[in-house]
């Protein structure tokens, strides 16, 4: 896929045949619930026609699509990137002229045309290793990264905002001036820290909810830009 186009299967607004997952032996009301919903899900599907490895990287394909963050050439840093689908979305945004760099704890498979680093961003020299890879400063910080869920809702926000806070210290160690940095959060209502931080880092900061995240998800996106350097 090349260009700005979604490259979406305009199947998904079409009449599908549900599937039904009974309940297994050993398996939760919940899993097989999840089970369910995976195999209904359109954004799923179209994924692997595309060949993205997750659904997620619709997510990012309708945020870009919306405000035009992957520029053609610019650098860009995925943090925690596995298992890789928004790394191949910023690939292909940015072009052979840009530069991508997936950033994961875990070792994870290679992206054509993107630089692997297993690394912990919350590391000191971080930072100073990602400049080092791209030569320089970043275009653009992704994360999409959350917390391991514990199914409690404030906690897990609680959670995931330590998580985005660590990225957002992050980013503004690496961003260029005019960057953008994008993040996923927990609607929960504690986000004020956070919030402030990047305003005073950001030009514009806002909350975007992509169509492919779920209605039922509590998870939207902060997304600033405009870096003040």
């Amino acid at each position: 896929m090349t260009g700005r186009s979604s490259g979406r299967s305009s199947g998904r607004g079409a009449r599908r045949l549900k599937v039904k997952v009974r309940t297994a032996r050993g398996r939760t009301i919940s899993s097989t619930r999840w089970l369910q919903r995976q195999l209904n899900d359109p954004y799923v599907a179209d994924a692997k026609r595309a060949g993205y490895r997750s659904r997620a990287a619709w997510k990012l394909t309708e945020l870009d699509d919306k405000l035009h963050l992957l520029k053609r050439g610019a650098r860009v840093v995925d943090l925690g990137a596995a298992p890789g689908g928004w790394t191949q979305v910023a690939v292909e945004r940015v072009g052979r002229g840009g530069e991508v760099i997936a950033v994961d704890c875990n070792e994870m498979e290679p992206v054509d045309r993107a630089t692997m680093l297993q690394l912990d961003m919350t590391d000191a020299d971080a930072p100073d290793r990602i400049r080092e890879a791209l030569g320089g400063p970043v275009d653009v910080v992704l994360s999409d990264m959350a917390a391991p869920v514990t199914g409690h809702r404030q906690t897990d926000h609680l959670r995931t905002v330590t998580l985005c806070e660590a990225a957002a210290d992050f980013a503004g160690a690496v961003l260029k001036p005019g960057g953008a940095f994008v993040t996923k959060v927990f609607q929960g209502g504690a986000e004020g820290t956070l919030l402030a931080d990047l305003k005073r880092l950001f030009a514009q900061v806002r909350h975007v909810k992509p169509p492919a995240s779920r209605d039922s998800s509590p998870e939207t996106y902060l997304v600033a830009t405009g870096f003040r350097g």
